[in-house]
């Protein structure tokens, strides 16, 4: 295990250093390779920068995300934007320094056309597929002019991408309260505010933990709507500047390559293929959910009606009357719930049920971390004993760390050439409800939905076997990548499931039957409203990567946030924090949220066909799915886990549809 705990900014730049100057010396060697050409000398070296790249970002630019110390972060973020110049992302082409290469270039094209390579097959076959797509996709049919124009481009959007994301965690910014404006608001939530040391006024700040409860339950609206400008106007000036310039150049990059759109060059590696079937997805799933949406919105505005006189709904009313719904209708309070859901809890019954469903097993072991809330897990096949891989949780919010919820992989599993195995690494990072000397960190049912979910990225990479680091893990068609993620959501509302760990924090007691229903029974609650959002953020995404020339960023944002059928929230620029947009590696891909759930609602009803901690369907998900990491087609793994051409159908059901 690396050993974060001692890291400098020294440190940091010389492994960014070490591993550059490897990747020269292989990329070198590739360039320099005599006839006959063979794959170990020609497509085996270029996946070693890959891999030794990729470790050393785990090692340097991952800091960025997670490091207390600013000039450590500095560091981190200054390494990663010489060597994301380096990595490559199945048939999305970061490395500049190699797939720019014309040596390379010529190398490659020669050796493709080798008896050698035509007798190649499988993972090896599928390797050279992808970097002869990443040789077309940096433009070595254009001239040198257009292909170091094209080189620039790429190297300024790494840089945009990095200031992009740093801006969002370092922002900082706060709503005051007074003792007497928290009417709704739950006990244990004011008394972990901080107070401002000039008002005395409680700090509501703009992170996750802070936010969501704060949306979910104050009464005062006038509050509501403060925190949700605040919230919806982070980094703006920095970042909305940011995020136009990269439009712009995506635009012509995409020109330069052939394609009509960012969007049709993103898609055309992707499983939707075209921006059509994306569109089309849209265009089939929008009136029916906005008939749902509308319906949900039509009983918002009656309660809302009584309330305030003004029964126009608006962006910051939806959360706090979705909870007064479950509670008054359903008998769901999220606080009382979370009463059942410590953390330590929680993931003892994530890690028993995934161990029994995928055949894994946990153990806890000592390592040295970048902080002192990080928790590190080996897990082991539990049949034979064999280490697959190690995780990081760091589960907690801190100054300067990353404001989301997301998994990081550190190191690729890849097949090494003295025939030993490279174990993966990952890193879960997530912004829960800190514990204190008197209380545990409680979640709410939703949170527990975040950590399977995120937990499922920790599977998928984990488990992904490859020869090769190209295809380690989670390096699967971006649109793809979610399904693993979003199947393991259904878990959690399986009421077999629940409680066999969720136990109230004081009396031990298991979640009463009622409370379970219930939860189960509300899940339809508000779907529509929650999918209608999710499309707004992809057609926006969509829209801004679009065909035309000069583009109105505010205008594609209030056109596609009509989705929504809710007033647009004047003066707000939610993009500008939109963290997957630019610096997340969603560009004109956010549509894959949807289209990878309904993929991950498909594999789930087998299991609910079958069993839902069915040890053997588990094998099959494992073995077929997971565990093929990106090298064969996601559409292959689907078919043959389904036994079947996937459908959306169970996505439907789930969403109240159907």
């Amino acid at each position: 295990m690396f050993d974060y705990s001692s890291i400098t900014v020294e440190k940091i730049e010389e492994m960014a250093n070490e591993a550059i100057a490897n990747a020269e010396k292989l990329r070198d060697e590739v360039a320099s390779a005599s006839e006959p050409l063979s794959f170990d000398e020609v497509l085996a070296p270029l996946d070693q920068i890959t891999n030794l790249v990729r470790i050393a970002s785990g090692r340097t630019e991952f800091l960025k995300h997670v490091h207390v110390d600013e000039k450590i972060r500095d560091a981190a973020i200054a390494a990663g934007q010489r060597l994301k110049a380096w990595d490559q992302f199945p048939a999305v082409p970061r490395s500049m320094e190699v797939a720019f290469d014309p040596r390379i270039y010529d190398v490659v094209v020669r050796y493709a056309a080798t008896e050698d390579a035509a007798g190649l097959t499988g993972e090896r076959r599928r390797l050279l597929d992808f970097v002869l797509i990443d040789l077309k996709m940096v433009g070595h049919h254009l001239s040198e002019k257009d292909r170091g124009s094209l080189k620039e481009m790429s190297d300024r959007l790494v840089e945009l991408g990095s200031s992009f994301g740093r801006n969002i965690a370092e922002y900082d910014d706060y709503l005051l309260i007074g003792d007497d404006e928290t009417e709704g608001l739950p006990e244990a939530f004011v008394d972990s505010l901080e107070r401002d040391g000039e008002t005395g006024k409680l700090k509501v700040g703009l992170t996750n933990p802070e936010v969501v409860p704060f949306m979910a339950n104050a009464a005062r609206r006038d509050l509501r709507e403060q925190l949700s400008f605040k919230w919806n106007t982070r980094a703006v000036e920095e970042n909305r500047p940011l995020l136009e310039e990269a439009v712009a150049l995506r635009l012509r990059m995409a020109r330069l390559l052939g394609f009509e759109s960012w969007a049709d060059r993103v898609v055309s590696t992707r499983m939707a293929k075209t921006k059509d079937q994306v569109e089309a997805m849209y265009e089939g799933l929008l009136p029916r959910v906005a008939e749902k949406g509308r319906e949900e919105i039509t009983r918002v505005s009656e309660l809302l009606e009584d309330d305030t006189g003004d029964g126009e709904v608006r962006t910051w009313d939806w959360s706090y009357y979705d909870t007064r719904i479950r509670k008054t209708e359903y008998g769901i309070d999220p606080e009382e719930v979370a009463e059942y859901f410590p953390m330590e809890e929680v993931l003892d019954g994530m890690f028993e049920l995934t161990g029994e469903v995928f055949g894994v097993g946990y153990r806890q072991i000592e390592a040295p971390v970048w902080h002192e809330d990080v928790l590190v897990y080996e897990v082991v096949d539990r049949e034979f004993g064999d280490l697959i891989g190690t995780f990081y949780l760091d589960l907690y919010p801190r100054k300067g760390k990353y404001t989301h919820f997301m998994v990081v992989p550190l190191v690729p599993g890849k097949q090494l050439s003295d025939g030993r195995y490279q174990e993966p690494v990952a890193a879960m990072l997530c912004n829960f409800t800190k514990p204190t000397e008197s209380a545990p960190s409680l979640l709410k049912h939703n949170e527990v939905e975040t950590l399977f979910h995120e937990f499922g990225h920790i599977l998928h990479d984990l488990m992904g076997h490859a020869e090769f680091a190209r295809f380690a893990g989670a390096y699967t068609e971006w649109d793809f990548v979610e399904a693993p993620s979003q199947i393991m959501e259904h878990w959690i509302w399986r009421p077999e499931v629940l409680q066999r760990f969720a136990h109230h924090h004081q009396t031990g007691e298991p979640i009463p039957t009622a409370m379970v229903e219930a939860l189960v029974e509300a899940r339809l609650l508000n779907q529509g409203m929650f999918y209608l959002r999710q499309m707004s953020l992809g057609m926006f995404d969509q829209g801004v990567h679009g065909p035309e020339e000069t583009k109105d960023l505010e205008e594609i944002l209030r056109e596609t946030a009509s989705v929504t059928m809710l007033p647009f929230h004047e003066g707000t620029f939610q993009p500008a924090s939109f963290g997957h947009i630019l610096s997340g590696g969603y560009d004109a891909a956010y549509y894959g949220y949807l289209w990878s759930e309904m993929f991950g609602d498909d594999m789930f009803s087998r299991f609910e066909e079958e069993g839902v901690t069915n040890p053997e369907v588990g094998r099959d998900y494992r073995n077929l799915v997971i565990g093929k990491g990106g090298t064969v087609d996601a559409i292959e793994m689907l078919r043959d886990f389904l036994g079947r051409e996937p459908n959306n159908q169970a996505f439907l059901r789930k969403a109240g549809i159907t």
